[in-house]
């Protein structure tokens, strides 16, 4: 059970296939499963649950508690992941994580806090876009406030424009991130205008070059959406000189990718038996990925990888490499004594250094 996690779907919201149900979300699950047991030795059992209701799905989890030392919530559709989630993480004694959520949040935090670096610019003085307003939007939101974003300076866009106070059809957990009902800002188009950071979350092909052009000086675009961004790296780079970007595609610099989260993240957790994944050790997370893009001396095995003859912290290195085998030291150890230091480490490590150890030999 120690070292046992379940992947727990409906299939109402599979990445780019939409609500599929829980059979053709199937093989999504089984890999899911084996980056888990590649990346950090961890076992998986996928459960695909034929259960649409929150409240029926939430009973199905919780009466398979006794089995997993970590649930991963997968491809839940919102506003129902949600509640499935903050439900779970009240009455289970252990980890509940929503990857659709909290990876992306984790990961593209990482890319955020060196893109600032680079670009020069103050956590809490940027003005932040979101297009998009499903879970991994919140998330995000949510977790760039709690890295230090001003929540005043977040616009959330979804496919009917500015969530704003007083607009119909908007649910609590957009309502979180509204403006106010007088803001002038209606459209995406209108939203870029002298932003600082793009969060696309949305569908490819939305963004144009003009809309990049009216961003502030030095901007950063975190152009997520998949298989295809929101706009193109090179339509991108050939729009604005002084841009640092990131996408969620390989064939480009600055790849977002969830395999850079949940397997080291879960193994931190289940090694200190750790009863919840809470916000600093989202924290600690993200920060650890953002030191290891830092850290240099990136091993040749990665350079031959990506057939580079060098990689270096700079605007093409924002994130580590998902097959960077020094992410697992440093997230994992990080995501330990997080749970630790907030008491929430059921069996704490009492040496981390003799930890990192066992995880270099594991990796």
């Amino acid at each position: 059970r120690g070292n046992l996690v379940g992947v727990l779907t409906n299939g109402t919201a599979v990445l780019g296939l939409g609500d599929i149900g829980p059979l053709a979300g199937k093989p999504v699950m089984e890999g899911k499963g084996v980056l888990f047991k590649r990346f950090a030795g961890i076992d998986v059992f996928d459960i695909e649950i034929d259960e649409k209701d929150p409240n029926k799905f939430i009973d199905i989890c919780k009466a398979m508690e006794p089995t997993f030392g970590g649930v991963n919530l997968e491809d839940i559709k919102a506003p129902e992941c949600f509640e499935i989630e903050t439900k779970l993480k009240e009455i289970c004694a252990i980890p509940i994580f929503h990857d659709d959520q909290h990876g992306t949040a984790i990961i593209s935090g990482a890319a955020l806090l060196n893109a600032c670096e680079l670009q020069k610019k103050k956590l809490d003085q940027i003005k932040i876009i979101f297009s998009g307003a499903g879970a991994a939007a919140i998330s995000c939101a949510r977790h760039y406030v709690q890295l230090g974003v001003c929540k005043e300076n977040i616009i959330l866009v979804d496919s009917r424009g500015v969530i704003y106070d007083g607009r119909s059809g908007i649910n609590g957990y957009k309502r979180e991130f509204s403006q106010p009902a007088n803001t002038k800002i209606r459209t995406l188009a209108d939203a870029f205008i002298d932003a600082d950071v793009f969060v696309g979350l949305s569908v490819g092909g939305l963004v144009s070059q003009q809309m990049l052009k009216s961003m502030a000086p030095r901007p950063i675009v975190l152009a997520m959406a998949n298989p295809d961004p929101e706009i193109s790296y090179p339509d991108a780079i050939a729009a604005r000189d002084d841009i640092i970007m990131a996408t969620g595609r390989s064939d480009f610099p600055n790849q977002v990718n969830n395999v850079l989260g949940f397997p080291f993240i879960f193994r931190g957790a289940l090694d200190c038996r750790a009863s919840c994944i809470n916000d600093a050790m989202k924290i600690a997370a993200t920060m650890a990925l953002a030191e290891l893009a830092k850290a240099g001396n990136v091993p040749q095995a990665i350079l031959n990888a990506y057939d580079l003859p060098s990689l270096d912290y700079g605007p093409d290195y924002i994130i580590p490499k998902p097959m960077d085998p020094r992410v697992l030291i440093y997230e994992s150890v990080a995501v330990a004594k997080a749970a630790m230091d907030t008491g929430v480490a059921q069996q704490p490590i009492n040496d981390l250094a003799a930890y990192a150890t066992r995880l270099e030999r594991l990796a």
